[in-house]
């Protein structure tokens, strides 16, 4: 998918920003995935996204390679689940369309393997089904990682995805902005305990451990949209407890520019993308 046009605001005249009426949609308050899709320098985000994308780079102007190496993460994560011999996928919070999306690098390297992107914002999901209308191996599905029994209950889920065989399951950058309270280690053991042995969980989690001085501005901000910011916060040993009921693949829960890079990577050029992730194989 890759995501085109002139983007979604319209403008008044002097340069106003037209606000855009779409049921589920809220032009008016900053969302993560069109937030991530400024920051990848896509068009389909709205004026309170750039406002909020920009008070977090005043923060760490990192971020904004950070979503750059999230995506590279996830194309050699897919690489190395089809390397595998896994041929379905489900990417879970998928984002806005951008280049090189799973389904690409996955049916590039194995034509007719399956893949199902999973999100909640409706603006994720119009562009998605508009450009996927002609792809029979490939499916949208409204869902939520926080509603794992609907989401996997989903007839066009069901369609493409046999769960009675491996899975790649893959949520590079959702589980980051998931309060405890909202339970996501459940929603997640929920989702892995569906899979078929030999089926992989690949997680991508903003950590503070090389940055503890970022934590406070930042979650300061997130508050604005995301309730109980602060309990989103995890360090590695947190995020290790996603991957409980699989064995972690070599090299386990790394910075991700650490994770199976085509360039070798110093520590010191690891951390500067405060992202751990990894990739756990279902037994």
């Amino acid at each position: 998918m890759t995501s085109e046009g002139g983007g979604l605001g319209g403008t008044e005249p002097g340069g106003g920003e037209r606000p855009v009426k779409v049921a589920g949609l809220s032009t008016g308050t900053a969302n993560i995935a069109r937030m991530s899709d400024y920051l990848l320098g896509g068009k389909d985000n709205f004026a309170a996204d750039r406002r909020f994308a920009e008070q977090l780079t005043a923060i760490a102007p990192e971020v904004k390679t950070m979503a750059v190496d999230t995506r590279e993460f996830l194309e050699r994560v897919v690489r190395f689940l089809i390397e595998q011999g896994v041929r379905q996928f489900l990417n879970v919070a998928s984002g806005l369309p951008t280049r090189r999306n799973t389904h690409e690098v996955a049916q590039e390297l194995a034509p007719g393997a399956r893949v199902v992107y999973v999100d909640d914002d409706p603006v994720v999901l119009n562009h998605a089904r508009a450009v996927l209308a002609r792809d029979t191996c490939t499916g949208v599905v409204d869902g939520s990682i926080l509603r794992p029994a609907e989401m996997l209950a989903d007839p066009e889920m069901l369609r493409l995805i046999d769960f009675t065989q491996p899975v790649g399951v893959l949520i590079p950058a959702r589980l980051q902005y998931l309060p405890d309270a909202v339970e996501p280690y459940k929603c997640v053991a929920h989702l892995r305990d569906h899979l078929a042995p030999g089926s992989y969980l690949a997680i991508g989690h903003a950590v503070f451990d090389s940055r503890p001085e970022l934590a406070a501005p930042i979650v300061d901000l997130f508050r604005q949209i995301v309730p109980q910011a602060d309990d989103a916060t995890r360090d590695r040993e947190k995020v290790l407890r996603f991957f409980d009921g699989t064995e972690l693949v070599d090299p386990g829960l790394v910075y991700i520019r650490q994770w199976r890079p085509r360039i070798p990577q110093s520590t010191g050029q690891a951390q500067r993308v405060w992202i751990v992730g990894g990739v756990g194989q279902v037994l």
